[in-house]
């Protein structure tokens, strides 16, 4: 049985110590034996993690002891390695670079799908008030190259900050239509649906993510397998390392 628990996570919450901060999260990441990368910015946290169990979720609980991120959630998947090399803890300027500053999920999110109301919209082929929906795959091409939802948009742009000046090329088309925004997460989608409303579209973000989506659904709508940022290369639909890569 795989014993080792890998989480990922976000959350766009105000931070103003992103210096002391660092200093304490690293010390508690590795005093609990784990691996990964924790990105903090002004705007918020986002974390991948993997250790036993009790090491992991100790540490997501004593994290959610401070106020600020008590609404963190966690998307939790197994392998039987450890598929991080290091622990690291880094500032940055955002914690997903988009190079908007006047994008703020912080402050007022975009509407979120939830994976079961995603899936009952695609089994119908429409939402709820019967308009079409339009998948937008906001990751980078060579990602989508690993799998997509069927008939997903996919702009093939090679780095996040693309996405605002696609989106705009794009926006008359989309009108009338309900657009929802995808990602492996969930984190840059919630800022793609932030931009892609103020241009005048109805976009939702899909909550969680493709990960969220597998967790909640599993594979329906999906085709192939879903690329993350550590040795395991890709998931499946059922949340284990696809075949050849590191378990």
């Amino acid at each position: 049985m795989a014993s080792v628990l890998n989480i990922s996570a976000y959350l766009f919450t105000r931070i103003d110590d992103t210096g002391e901060l660092r200093t304490l999260l690293r010390e508690r990441a590795v005093a609990a034996g784990l691996k990964g990368t924790i990105l903090l910015a002004e705007e918020g946290i986002n974390l991948f993690l993997a250790g036993d169990a009790q090491g992991v979720r100790g540490f997501v609980a004593e994290l959610r002891a401070d106020p600020r991120f008590a609404a963190l959630t966690t998307k939790e998947s197994w392998s039987d390695a450890q598929p991080f090399g290091k622990m690291l803890v880094r500032v940055k300027r955002e914690i997903i670079r988009m190079d908007h500053p006047a994008i703020r999920p912080e402050g007022d999110r975009a509407p979120a799908v939830a994976p079961a109301t995603l899936h009952r919209w695609l089994d119908s082929g429409h939402d709820d008030d019967g308009r079409e929906v339009v998948l937008l795959d906001t990751r980078n091409a060579f990602e989508v190259d690993y799998g997509a939802f069927d008939g997903a948009l996919d702009w093939r742009i090679e780095r996040f900050t693309q996405f605002p000046d696609a989106a705009a090329a794009a926006a008359r088309d989309l009108e009338g239509k309900t657009v929802v925004s995808y990602c492996t997460g969930g984190i840059r989608c919630e800022k793609a649906a932030i931009y892609l409303r103020e241009a005048g579209v109805e976009a939702y973000q899909l909550e969680g993510g493709i990960l969220g989506y597998f967790e909640h659904v599993g594979g329906d709508h999906w085709n192939g397998d879903c690329f993350v940022f550590d040795e395991r290369e890709a998931l499946t639909p059922a949340l284990v390392p696809r075949s050849g890569a590191v378990a």
